[in-house]
């Protein structure tokens, strides 16, 4: 049954068999978690990007163990100093571990991970959990799902939403996929890291929920870039323009947080645009195996093509607002 947790002052997240028991003498001591050990555990994590770098940091905070993979050394170098442990390779990062966690760019890369010459398949973490925290395709999480099922390894889907800003202040909404137990395994670590975490159902449910995610914001980002590309012909004040459209029914969390950087002109990286046309991508794979037509998504997809195709894939998502720029002939900032 799918089920949402939400973080709650005085330790009240945690479950009945998690709280906090006060001893004969006084003091107080935590009861064990059903993997057999204290709340904090041991995790493999691989993929230190933007997201993942603030994730593992969040992981560390709270008192966990983190053994680190990447193939960037520049970020394995720095996430080592804050106290995580290098690994060679995702074998040896699940050594060990009550839970591996991967955040990866796109499927093949989650893929080669798991099915890999030193991968995940053949060297699973003792935990016997995996959880997938990056954006990729559905009908891949449940191959990946049952392969790993076939060793007696549970594999959650557990993409997050949140962007950096999210995934800094352990802010990130969580949706998770696969079985029940395996869920309820995986929530202490999800707990360092969201607010909002949710049992979506069975596997690859999480995938499809971000997938629903990803068409909004796009779709919201392409509304935003109308009503600014409209406001600026018309000489309108583009900041008051914002205050104002803030203030009502239009509001919304990329108006508040995207907005003033497109109207600054300023295009630097949170979320890429590559990223966000990869989420579009896999939102019409599934859309068209399903037969449903998404006519707003397939013009806002166009339009990240166009962004792509103008050099600007390594851009923020605000940097959509250029792709207007160019059809009005005018400049933002």
């Amino acid at each position: 049954m799918p089920q949402t947790r939400r973080r709650r002052r005085s330790g009240q997240h945690l479950g009945q068999d998690q709280r906090l028991a006060l001893t004969s003498d006084g003091r107080n001591k935590k009861r064990k978690t059903d993997m057999g050990r204290n709340d904090k555990g041991s995790v493999g994590f691989i993929g230190i990007g933007t997201m993942g770098l603030e994730m593992v940091r969040n992981l560390l905070k709270a008192g966990h163990t983190v053994r680190a993979f990447d193939l960037n050394e520049a970020a394995i170098v720095g996430i080592v100093k804050e106290g995580a442990v290098r690994a060679k390779s995702p074998a040896e990062a699940a050594q060990g571990a009550d839970i591996v966690i991967t955040m990866l760019p796109d499927t093949p890369h989650v893929e080669a991970t798991i099915y890999g010459e030193h991968g995940l398949l053949k060297s699973p973490p003792s935990g016997k959990l995996i959880v997938d925290m990056s954006t990729i395709s559905p009908v891949a999480v449940r191959r990946i799902h049952a392969d790993l099922q076939k060793i007696g390894v549970s594999f959650i889907d557990a993409p997050v939403s949140g962007g950096p800003l999210g995934a800094k202040n352990a802010a990130l909404s969580i949706m998770a996929g696969g079985d029940a137990d395996a869920f309820a395994k995986a929530e202490p670590f999800f707990r360092a890291m969201g607010t909002t975490i949710t049992h979506v159902g069975a596997a690859g449910a999480g995938q499809t929920v971000k997938l629903c995610n990803q068409l909004i914001c796009g779709i919201n980002i392409q509304a935003i870039c109308e009503a600014l590309a409209l406001g600026r012909a018309s000489g309108l004040d583009l900041d008051l323009l914002r205050r104002v459209l803030l203030g009502g029914s239009a509001a919304s969390w990329m108006l508040d947080k995207l907005g003033p950087a497109m109207i600054a002109g300023d295009v630097s990286a949170g979320f890429r645009i590559d990223l966000q046309l990869k989420d579009l991508r896999l939102v019409q794979e599934q859309a068209q195996a399903l037969s449903v037509p998404l006519p707003g998504t397939a013009l806002v997809t166009s339009q990240y093509v166009d962004a792509r195709a103008h050099g600007e894939g390594s851009n923020g998502n605000q940097a959509l607002f250029r792709v207007y720029d160019r059809m009005t002939n005018q400049t933002t900032g």
